[in-house]
């Protein structure tokens, strides 16, 4: 197990530089824009899902945080699952009408892709 004091660093073991001076990886803390300025993208996906569509929302801009809670809230008021990771978020199904409502409803930019 690794001391507290060393989560953040990796990759060097061992320099012999006496003027070396190690930079621990330090977590970013993304800012979440308000909903007016955020572009989202609204389609449907069945690419490597077994056939199943999905609604897949992209482009949010802002922490872990607000982009599951965002993704909790559209899952809810769909009724159905899915997740929200690496800046998308998945609702199980075919709902892109009613996402683009709810989005819209809370103030942000959302276009349509594909058909």
């Amino acid at each position: 197990m690794m001391s507290k004091k060393n989560i953040g660093l990796k990759g060097v073991v061992y320099s012999t530089n006496p003027d070396f001076d190690y930079d621990s990886e330090q977590s970013e803390t993304i800012e979440t824009l308000k909903p007016q300025h955020q572009d989202l993208r609204v389609q449907l996906d069945k690419k490597q899902r077994g056939g199943k569509a999905v609604t897949l929302i992209t482009g949010f801009i802002g922490s872990k945080d607000d982009l599951e809670i965002l993704g909790k809230k559209l899952k809810q008021k769909c009724g159905v699952g899915g997740t929200a990771k690496d800046g998308e978020i998945i609702v199980q199904g075919d709902f892109r009408e009613k996402v683009m409502t709810m989005l819209q409803a809370d103030g942000y930019k959302v276009k349509k892709i594909g058909s």
